[in-house]
């Protein structure tokens, strides 16, 4: 069994351990009234989640320094780093951030697509041998002066922001390619921990199987992507091939290496985005390109109940679902 299929189905023991097994049951759940408990059960299982992946980060600390997380789009690995984080320093770790986004090399550097655009997706968009020089500089206790990457300039810039790691500190890094050995491979892997994010869920029920991660992690883009940016859920729905395809060369081959497998899933959240997406979905035309997917998605949430606004607002501002409709803080 691989660690994607072990922590799925540690997932599903737990839904049948407490009583929901199917959306069916789900929907029985909601419709009694017991959202708002629903809702600090899923929260108070995450919170355990995030406590045992720091105790193990914990444990190792003596021998792993450096934190290296990924998962594909949508998966809330920005949460749950920063919660996990936080139970880190419950132990006694001071979390240091490093954001791999600060070592693309300049855009001269930068390698092109079959389309002659820029592909900053590409392991060669990242400049592996500085990091690789800081990374060992860091965990010899040395100190380093962090790049900051100018997206304007396309250069990589530097401003006087040095970091050493003292003797508690653990460095959190956090990416595409953080799972990928040739992306540090002058740097001994062996003090890394590893964590791979994903929204696993298996949840049947009716005449659908509500197992998706792919359309759960689109829905959860088409949400934020809207809120946030201002991005039309038509325009998401057209760009998500391309992140598909980008998370099949970049991301899911690597999944394998992680310590730890964090499933970002919540009992609630079919139910939660089912509230803000599908307004969203019927306002793409049948004309549309993307009204083929839209009417998918719409099909898989036709006998999900959704959650009431009284009690989203239910939802604590640390949950990983913030993230996504907002009202976040952590």
């Amino acid at each position: 069994m691989t660690k994607i299929e072990s922590a799925r189905e540690e997932y599903v023991r737990w839904c049948a351990a407490i009583g929901i097994d199917s959306v069916d049951r789900l929907n029985e759940v909601l419709l009694s009234g017991k959202g708002v408990e629903l809702i600090n059960l899923s929260e108070a299982r995450q919170e355990r989640k995030y406590a045992e992946t720091a105790d193990q980060i914990f444990w190792k600390k003596n021998q792993c320094r450096i934190v290296m997380m990924s998962g594909p789009s949508s998966s809330g690995k920005t949460s749950s780093s920063l919660r996990i984080a936080q139970q880190c320093r419950v132990l006694g770790l001071t979390p240091k951030v490093i954001e791999l986004d600060n070592y693309f090399v300049d855009r001269e550097r930068t390698p092109k697509d079959e389309n002659g655009e820029y592909d900053y997706e590409h392991l060669n968009a990242m400049d592996i041998e500085l990091l690789g020089q800081h990374l060992n500089a860091l965990l010899a206790g040395e100190a380093v002066e962090i790049p900051k990457f100018d997206f304007k300039a396309g250069k990589q810039v530097f401003n006087g922001n040095f970091m050493r790691l003292e003797e508690n500190d653990m460095l959190f890094m956090e990416g595409i390619h953080a799972l990928n050995p040739a992306l540090t491979p002058s740097v001994d892997t062996s003090r890394f921990f590893k964590i791979y994010i994903s929204a696993l869920t298996s949840l049947p029920g009716g005449e659908k199987v509500h197992n998706s991660t792919t359309d759960k992690r689109l829905m959860r883009r088409i949400v934020r992507d809207n809120r946030t940016r201002g991005i039309s859920p038509e325009d998401t729905i057209m760009r998500w091939p391309s992140v598909r395809r980008g998370e099949t060369r970049n991301i899911f081959p690597y999944e394998e290496n992680a310590d730890v497998v964090f499933n970002s899933s919540t009992l609630y959240d079919i139910p939660l985005l089912k509230y803000y997406v599908e307004p969203l979905l019927y306002e793409i035309a049948e004309s549309s390109p993307a009204h083929e997917k839209a009417a998918q998605i719409l099909d898989l949430l036709g006998n999900v109940v959704a959650l009431k606004p009284q009690e989203i607002a239910a939802i604590p501002p640390t949950s990983i679902m913030r993230e996504f409709i907002g009202g976040q803080r952590l």
